[in-house]
């Protein structure tokens, strides 16, 4: 399970106070660096999923990939909005 940076406590009032002592500058919220990514992975990732598109494109007859566009835009416009 992932850890947090920091730990925030759950009491209201506590929290109240750690945001007003971060936002004066009485207390210092710690920032965890981001990990640096191997840019070999990062490059066959990226080179893998072009692949993966363009296969699957390739192999639906056109009947297919249009029930499966229009079932995506039914989807995007049925989502609720705000």
């Amino acid at each position: 399970m992932p850890t947090r940076a920091s730990k925030r406590p759950r009491d209201i009032n506590q929290l109240a106070k750690m945001i007003v002592d971060i936002s004066t500058g009485d207390l210092q919220e710690e920032v965890k660096p981001e990990r640096e990514k191997n840019p070999a992975a990062v490059a066959l990732g990226k080179l893998g999923a072009a692949k993966g598109g363009l296969a699957r494109a390739a192999k639906l007859s056109p009947k297919k990939r249009k029930e499966i566009a229009k079932k995506a835009a039914k989807m995007r416009w049925a989502k609720p909005k705000g």
